[in-house]
């Protein structure tokens, strides 16, 4: 699975690595091409998940503000719940597209 933007692949790793939740697949840590990331200020609050924190990604100087999401620390009970550990898993939106 590749997690694409502006035509460059931020991040990819077999589909097996990946964990589907609500809807949106969630990248393994290491699967990230760093060189586009940068942290975000922005956070968001999920009620079963916890808190999450964003990433920039910039390609070619263009920058995709908080395009992709992760749980440093999820909520008691979550991971259980999903049934796999999900911390530090990245998922994406705002113009990302994940592709097999």
């Amino acid at each position: 699975m590749k997690a694409i933007w502006k035509d460059t692949v931020i991040a990819e790793s077999p589909k097996d690595d990946l964990l589907r939740i609500e809807g949106n697949w969630y990248f393994p840590p290491n699967s990230l091409n760093k060189e586009y990331f940068s942290d975000s200020d922005h956070q968001t609050e999920c009620f079963w998940k916890g808190t999450s924190s964003y990433y920039d990604v910039t390609v070619d100087g263009e920058v995709n503000d908080a395009a992709a999401w992760y749980y440093a620390s999820p909520k008691d009970g979550s991971v259980e719940k999903v049934g796999n550990d999900f911390t530090g898993y990245v998922a994406f939106w705002r113009g990302v597209e994940v592709v097999e």
